[in-house]
């Protein structure tokens, strides 16, 4: 469970990056060159692969826990007892996991659907010519119910990363204790940054905004 979660961290922080492309005037470009790349190259590819792997996995794990933790409260009582240091999402990882499965669901069939089987229209940059996926979030960020349904699916990731961060690390003997705040301070700060940046994507392509920086220059 912590090392699928780990590998999907990464995952998240690329991810995070190439949307990010989106909040600036020439996001268009970059965002549509960064899409062409994470397709056609192939080593992501592969790793694509082990992507879907690693979801399915850290998925039936994190049903399978929640099975044994409740197989293991045996004794039932009129009254539950709730821990003082616990908090709700460290004992909501279940229902949280599940808003982000029928999220990603519904993620998956607007966007990598049309990338990967048709039905998206051509943009030529110079000599490379690429699928327009950023025509495709326009067209279903233009929907204020789809902006709804994603800003809450980044609000159940949110809650979802802050325990799972540091628990990942705990699991594997990684949080030392002189070192546990670095890790729980980083944990914060990625569960509230990455998804507040996926949040941003279908705002700002709702009301049509920009960040008034200029341009940004991709990594690849």
């Amino acid at each position: 469970m912590a090392f699928t979660g780990l590998f999907l961290i990464f995952f998240l922080l690329i991810h995070g990056y190439v949307n990010a492309n989106v909040l600036f005037e020439n996001g268009e470009e970059n965002f549509n060159r960064a899409a062409n790349f994470m397709s056609t190259n192939a080593l992501i590819r592969i790793m694509e692969i082990g992507l879907f792997a690693g979801f399915i996995i850290h998925i039936i794990q994190g049903y399978a826990l929640e099975r044994m933790n409740r197989a293991a409260r045996s004794n039932k009582y009129a009254v539950s007892g709730v821990s003082k240091t616990s908090t709700w999402y460290s004992r909501s990882m279940a229902i949280l996991g599940t808003l982000i499965l029928l999220f990603l669901v519904i993620h998956l069939a607007d966007f990598w659907v049309p990338s990967r089987f048709g039905g998206l229209e051509e943009v030529t940059y110079g000599s490379v010519e690429t699928h327009n996926l950023y025509a495709k979030m326009k067209e279903v960020f233009s929907k204020e119910w789809a902006v709804i349904v994603y800003v809450v699916g980044c609000f159940s990731l949110a809650w979802h990363l802050l325990h799972g961060f540091q628990s990942a690390f705990q699991t594997l003997g990684w949080k030392h204790k002189n070192y546990a705040g670095i890790i729980e301070g980083i944990g914060v700060g990625f569960s509230v940054i990455v998804p507040l940046i996926f949040a941003l994507m279908p705002i700002f392509m709702y009301f049509g905004w920009e960040l008034p920086i200029g341009n940004i220059t991709l990594l690849f």
